[in-house]
């Protein structure tokens, strides 16, 4: 059974099932009924309404699904992780289509189009799949970042005084970035319920972010000139946190990425280099980030 929804719609988008990833099923077929036919489906704009719904059991595929995209081929547990969000299910959501036609073609109602949730990694720290973030994280920093800024990765992940909540918002490419608000504006309501319960959630100083970006592949293009080393992201409303960053850095994940899944911009057939942005936000810089977010994806 569906959990109930929280809210109202919280957002529109295009139809979830009009994808770039359609099956080709049926182009070697000719005639005109066929062609006019196709011109219609491309033409055809369908509204889709969202609803956030608290997090069940029976979401544990579809965001198991969502986390696999975030971290690829890194050794982290998605599966542990998974359930460590569906555990804590007094707080995050998750977002499903609002009414599903009784003559829709979908075979799961209840699919989950996307996710918000955080997870406090001190107060877990004896988790398999914390731990394997944290040494992703420190891993990649050791490599990639100066001694300056792997130090104060260390010491926040490592200090037990105070606590770093991994913060995890991943959708669908086609689920649109205004939907972000109000999952925002949930999560730190129940944040600051999970404070005045004493729950591990509500004791967060700092969260960590883990973006999916794109830059521009380097590569000598005349007609464009040089180009751009501008960080792109898939979820464009994550740039506002990464501008309130006290330490972050970027690193490459071309080797187990087939394509930077960045549907949201037109890149004029640019080959784009997919990387994942890590950024370590203070607590206490979310009001900031929450008005950015306001201004920029109120409807």
């Amino acid at each position: 059974m569906a959990s109930s929804a929280k809210r109202r719609a919280v957002g529109v988008g295009e139809n979830p099932e009009q994808s770039d990833d359609s099956s080709d099923e049926g182009l070697d077929e000719s005639g005109e009924e066929e062609s006019e036919n196709s011109e219609e489906e491309i033409n055809e704009e369908v509204v889709v309404d969202f609803e956030a719904h608290a997090i069940s059991d029976n979401d544990f595929n579809g965001i198991k699904k969502l986390l696999q995209q975030l971290f690829l081929k890194a050794h982290v547990n998605t599966s542990e992780l998974t359930d460590v969000i569906i555990q804590q299910n007094h707080i995050g959501s998750v977002i499903r289509q609002a009414e599903v036609p009784d003559d829709s073609d979908d075979e799961d109602p209840d699919e989950v189009f996307g996710f918000i949730s955080i997870v406090n990694l001190t107060e877990r720290k004896e988790v398999e799949c914390v731990e394997q973030i944290k040494e992703l994280v420190l891993g990649q920093c050791e490599k990639l970042c100066s001694a300056a800024v792997l130090e104060q990765f260390e010491k926040v992940l490592h200090d037990t005084s105070q606590a770093v909540g991994l913060l995890l918002s991943e959708r669908f490419i086609n689920v649109p970035p205004q939907i972000a608000l109000p999952l925002y504006r949930q999560l730190l309501d129940e944040m600051a319920e999970a404070q005045k319960t004493n729950k591990p959630t509500g004791k967060c100083h700092y969260c960590l972010l883990i973006s999916k970006t794109c830059q521009e592949a380097k590569k000598t293009i005349p007609a464009r000139g040089p180009p751009k080393e501008e960080l792109l992201f898939v979820n464009a409303e994550e740039e506002f946190f990464y501008e309130q960053a006290v330490a972050k850095f970027n690193y490459s994940v071309q080797e187990e990425a087939d394509s930077c899944l960045a549907g949201r911009w037109s890149f004029d057939d640019v080959p784009m280099k997919p990387f994942r942005t890590v950024s370590l936000i203070p607590m206490d810089r979310m009001p900031v980030i929450m008005d950015k977010l306001k201004e920029y994806l109120t409807i």
